[in-house]
């Protein structure tokens, strides 16, 4: 069964492996598989889940709530997020701005047929609205029982301390931030991971197999595997892209002699990995069958020693990106309109 971690410096608790539906729900699985894997989780004890508006364009919200209907709305937490456009992509459909916060709000709430999220995210920084004007809008939000934390997604360490600050003078919490994180992924670790551990606020992370690669199935000088998410633009194959090459593949296959004599599955040290980090609250995983959780959630729990960590090092440290300046190329510069 899952363990439950703080979320950033509070006392609201989340399951350390956290259910994410952000390229399967409406996308890439069926609705009744969908639902049938959020079923699996409950059974295995995740009862966070994580998903946005802009998740196949409001869809993903839809299914999750089909997906739990019937729960108990007290022993769940429900994670959205706000930023990107949906719809038709009009000049206040986008961003962080006190009106497409307050119509991101009313909408996914619909959507999940609830009345209130545990944590709302601002998905990414919007540089075209005041930072001023979007902690506003978050602390009227919360003030009126509609989200119950804020949290920020891909923010640097400057814009996190930033909004800290102002979140703490507008009497609300800024508790987490949703940044990509693995072991070939690690730009936070160089100034996010240090200011949020000093703000007290945790990472809830995305991608901690770097979209596959850590499972091990892509072998370097061959073409990928029919199917997989490499192959497949519904997937997410643009993300995977950064990874797909056999530089990054070979140190890949090091690691299989590495899980095998820690005991874990190739995507079970991965998780593992990341959430070793004291500073990770929680790891994302989606799944498209119900069995691959069952093989996530082994990783709960699980701690590696020293000589692990030195071997996974060793393995990726020389194929890792750990430039901290890639964080702030997630927030686009200027609102995508239509």
């Amino acid at each position: 069964m899952v363990t439950y971690r703080y979320l950033g410096n509070s006392g609201f608790k989340v399951s350390e492996i956290t259910y994410g539906n952000w390229i399967t729900h409406a996308s890439q699985v069926e609705n009744d598989a969908a639902v049938a894997t959020v079923h699996k989780a409950l059974d295995l004890g995740i009862t966070t889940f994580d998903t946005a508006d802009v998740y196949a364009n409001t869809a993903a919200e839809v299914v999750l709530a089909q997906a739990l209907k019937g729960q108990r709305r007290e022993g769940l937490e429900i994670f959205t997020k706000v930023y990107f456009p949906i719809g038709p992509k009009g000049p206040n459909d986008t961003g962080l701005s006190r009106k497409h916060i307050f119509d991101g709000i009313h909408g996914s709430l619909k959507r999940l047929d609830v009345d209130y999220v545990d944590l709302y995210q601002a998905h990414r920084y919007d540089y075209e609205t005041p930072l001023e004007e979007t902690m506003q809008a978050f602390a009227d939000i919360v003030r009126q029982g509609k989200a119950l934390y804020i949290g920020v997604s891909e923010w640097t360490a400057e814009q996190l301390r930033a909004g800290h600050a102002l979140a703490t003078e507008l009497g609300f919490q800024l508790i987490s931030n949703q940044p990509q994180y693995s072991a070939l992924w690690r730009v936070i670790e160089g100034a996010v991971v240090p200011t949020s551990a000093e703000l007290g606020i945790s990472q809830i992370v995305w991608s901690p197999m770097a979209q596959g690669v850590l499972s091990g199935k892509y072998l370097p000088g061959q073409p990928a595997p029919a199917g997989s998410r490499a192959t497949d633009e519904k997937a997410g194959a643009f993300f995977i892209q950064r990874f797909m090459n056999d530089d990054v593949l070979a140190a890949v296959q090091q690691l299989k002699p590495i899980a095998a004599e820690a005991g874990l599955t190739m995507p079970q040290l991965a998780i593992a990995w990341v959430l070793q980090n004291p500073n990770v609250a929680a790891a994302l995983v989606g799944a498209s069958r119900p069995e691959q959780l069952e093989d996530s959630v082994k990783a709960s729990g699980v701690v590696l020693d020293a000589d692990v960590m030195t071997a996974i090092d060793a393995a990726l440290g020389p194929v890792a990106e750990t430039d901290p300046a890639k964080t702030e190329e997630s927030s686009p510069r200027a609102r995508v309109t239509g």
